[in-house]
């Protein structure tokens, strides 16, 4: 566990993993909210469906202990960013706009079980940190 000031407050919960862990289930809510946005726009005229990146951006977020010289460094930048951006190509509907509900509804299950995964291991760090705090109980 680490334990470090700021503001005059404890932080218990600052470890780099649930770090990463919460802005992973960030990443991965605001996907789930531009995949509701374009499933709501489906039949709207000319609406444009967007789409996020956030796997290419967790990936400078993981960090490592370099252990050895021959290591490579690691530099991940400690922000996190949800990229939005309009969907490129793509039939467009009679109505000008191109929501593909299947790729929808295919984007809206892989992302629910990334969550539940990560929901998963993030319960699974907070069991291993009540744990220490019971004594190994």
């Amino acid at each position: 566990m680490i334990y470090s000031k700021k503001e005059g407050m404890v932080l218990l919960f600052s470890s780099p993993i649930i770090k990463n862990l919460e802005n992973a289930l960030n990443g991965s809510a605001a996907k789930q909210r531009i995949i509701n946005e374009n499933i709501a726009n489906a039949d709207t005229p000319h609406y444009k469906a967007k789409s996020v990146t956030f796997a290419s951006e967790l990936e400078t977020q993981l960090s490592a202990n370099k252990s050895d010289s021959r290591h490579f460094e690691f530099t991940g930048n400690r922000n996190s960013r949800v990229i939005t951006a309009e969907r490129r190509g793509g039939d467009m509907n009679h109505n000008g706009n191109n929501v593909d509900m299947d790729l929808e509804m295919s984007e809206m299950a892989k992302n629910q079980l990334y969550y539940q995964t990560l929901v998963q291991r993030i319960n699974g760090k907070f069991n291993s940190l009540k744990m220490v705090v019971k004594g190994g109980k």
